[in-house]
C-alpha cells in the first residue's frame, strides 16, 4: 500500500532524509518493529499535507507548524536529530504533542572514532600512512596509549560510550560534567568551572570533547586552555566545532604547543578548501562522519517504536524533549 492510500496512519515518516540515508529504509525498520501498526512514508509535500493531519505519530527532521492546526490525532513528533533547536517545540507543546529526539544513537560510532584517533596519535600511524604513500620502508618512533591520562569533556551518551570503551586500555580517566557531585564512570569527575577545567587539562595526554555546544561551552578550548595542556597532548573534537577556538588551535599546532588534534567537526563547518588546518600534518580531519553508520535507523527505530508503545501507557517516553502534561 502506498503512502497516499493509507488512511489514518499510526506513524508518518517524513520525506526529508539525513546523512545520506534513505527514509524508506527508516520506514521499513519501523514496520519490522511495529507489525501491528500502520507506518506510512510521505514521499512528497502533498503526501505530507494529506497524512500528517491524520497521524498519531510523525517522525523526521522537523515538522511544518502550519500542519499542526489540522493534526487532531497527533500525539508524538520524533525528531531524527539529537538537537531540536530547529523544531517548532513551542507550537507542538501548545498542541499537546510530545517531542523526542535521537540522542544516543550516534554514541557507539562517535566513541569508536574518538578512540581510533587517539590510537592513531599514540602509535603514530598517520606517519606510517604518509611513508606508505611515499613507498618508504623506514622506521619511525611510536608511543604507547597505556598509562595515558584521558579527559572526557561531557559525560552524556557519547562521553559514557568513550569511557566504556577505554576500560581495557589501562588509562586514567577524568570526566568533566555540569554536575560533578553526581560522580560518573571516570576515575575522577570535575566540573566546568575554569579551575577544574584547567586542572584536568594540565594532567591530560588526550582530551575528548563530547559535550553540547551552548553559552557555557562555546570556545571552551581557547588559547589559555591550549597553553595549559602539556606539549604532548592531543585534542579530539567529537562534538561541535564551536567548542574550540580555531585560530588558537592553529597557532598551538603550528608552534607545537600541543602534539596534535583530531577534528570530526570544525568552526567554520564545512572547513573551506584553503583553510590552513588542511595542511597541518599534526591535524587529522574527517567531515563530521563520526556518527555515520548503517545502524543509524535501527537504533532510532528501536527508540521510536518503544515510544509509540508508550503512547498507550506501555512505559515512559525515551529521549523526551517536550512532554506537554508535565510542562503544564
Amino acid at each position: 500500500m502506498s503512502a497516499h492510500q493509507t488512511a489514518d496512519p499510526d506513524i508518518v515518516v517524513l520525506r526529508e532524509g539525513t546523512e545520506g540515508l534513505s527514509m524508506a529504509s527508516y520506514a521499513d525498520a519501523l514496520r519490522e518493529r511495529l507489525p501491528d501498526r500502520t507506518v506510512a512514508l510521505a514521499r512528497t509535500p502533498a503526501e505530507e499535507r494529506d497524512l500528517v493531519p491524520t497521524a498519531r505519530a510523525v517522525t523526521g527532521i522537523t515538522i511544518d507548524a502550519d500542519l499542526l492546526d489540522r493534526a487532531d490525532r497527533l500525539e508524538l513528533f520524533a525528531c531524527t536529530f539529537a538537537g531540536t533547536d530547529h523544531v517548532p517545540t513551542d507550537a507542538l507543546r501548545e498542541h499537546g504533542v510530545s517531542v523526542t529526539n535521537a540522542g544516543g544513537i550516534h554514541a557507539p560510532g562517535i566513541a569508536e572514532q574518538a578512540i581510533a584517533n587517539m590510537l592513531v596519535f599514540a602509535r603514530n600511524l598517520h606517519e606510517g600512512f604518509r611513508r606508505k604513500s611515499n613507498g618508504e620502508w623506514r622506521h619511525f618512533q611510536s608511543r604507547e596509549f597505556t598509562d595515558s591520562t584521558v579527559t572526557v569533556v561531557g559525560l552524556g551518551s557519547i562521553g559514557q560510550a568513550v569511557v566504556q570503551r577505554l576500560a581495557g586500555f589501562e588509562v586514567e580517566t577524568i570526566g568533566i560534567r555540569y554536575t560533578p557531585e553526581k560522580g560518573g564512570p571516570t576515575d575522577e569527575v570535575l566540573g566546568f568551572d575554569d579551575d577544574d577545567v584547567h586542572a584536568a587539562l594540565a594532567r591530560s595526554d588526550y582530551v575528548v570533547l563530547a559535550c553540547p555546544l551552548n553559552d557555557l561551552t562555546r570556545g571552551l578550548i581557547g588559547a589559555a586552555e591550549l597553553a595549559t595542556l602539556p606539549p604532548e597532548a592531543v585534542v579530539v573534537n567529537a562534538a561541535r566545532g564551536g567548542l574550540v577556538d580555531t585560530d588558537a588551535l592553529v597557532s598551538a599546532l603550528q608552534t607545537e604547543g600541543i602534539r596534535g588534534a583530531a577534528l570530526d567537526v570544525t568552526d567554520p563547518e564545512p572547513l573551506p578548501p584553503d583553510h590552513v588546518l588542511w595542511d597541518l600534518e599534526n591535524c587529522l580531519i574527517t567531515p563530521h562522519t563520526g556518527g555515520h553508520t548503517p545502524k543509524h535507523w535501527d537504533r532510532l527505530a528501536d527508540i521510536v517504536a518503544s515510544n509509540v508503545a508508550a503512547l498507550d501507557g506501555d512505559g515512559e517516553l525515551e529521549n523526551a524533549v517536550v512532554t506537554p502534561d508535565a510542562d503544564g
